[in-house]
């Protein structure tokens, strides 16, 4: 398997991982032509939207530039820029990256009492973002206590649930 692939595919079991454990479905467009990759599905809900989704751009990096304690950069196509950051949609939309060490055989670990994958998700909604004259990509810093976690999982569907945007 090529190693784009691979992260595509770790990326999703990351997400299918946080999403099962906060008990919430994930479903696969059959089409990824407007830069979903997945959508989050909660049943029923408490809120004034019932049933909320979410619905999720996934990218896998081992080489994400640390701007110190505060955010990531990450150079997104301009496609995916442009679709994420569409108001006019009715499914909220985010981001979500990945990092990932840069040796493939540190990725995952897993022993008797643990599964271990390394090492983080990250979220943002790039939603009402401004257009930009750049023609390719678009560097989005990722702010790095947006971890996409059990927790902040719950808490957009939570946020969408009442009507609001991540």
């Amino acid at each position: 398997m090529d190693l784009n692939l691979q992260k595509e595919k770790f990326s999703e079991a990351y997400v299918r991982a946080v999403a099962a454990v906060a008990g919430f479905g994930v479903s696969r467009p059959e089409v990824d032509d407007d830069s979903v990759d997945l959508t989050i599905a909660a049943r029923g809900g408490n809120g004034s939207v019932r049933s909320p989704r979410l619905d999720i751009q996934l990218k896998c990096t081992a080489n994400a530039p640390i701007n110190g304690d505060e955010a990531f950069s990450f150079p997104l196509k301009i496609k995916n820029y442009d679709d994420l950051r569409d108001e006019q949609v009715m499914v909220p939309r985010v981001l979500v990256v990945v990092r990932v060490p840069d040796d493939l055989a540190h990725w995952a670990e897993a022993t008797e009492e643990q599964l271990l994958l390394r090492y983080c998700g990250y979220w943002i909604s790039l939603r009402g973002e401004p257009a930009t004259d750049n023609f390719t990509n678009k560097t989005v810093a990722v702010p790095r206590h947006q971890m996409f976690t059990v927790d902040a999982l719950k808490a957009l569907m939570t946020r969408i649930g009442i009507g609001g945007t991540p």
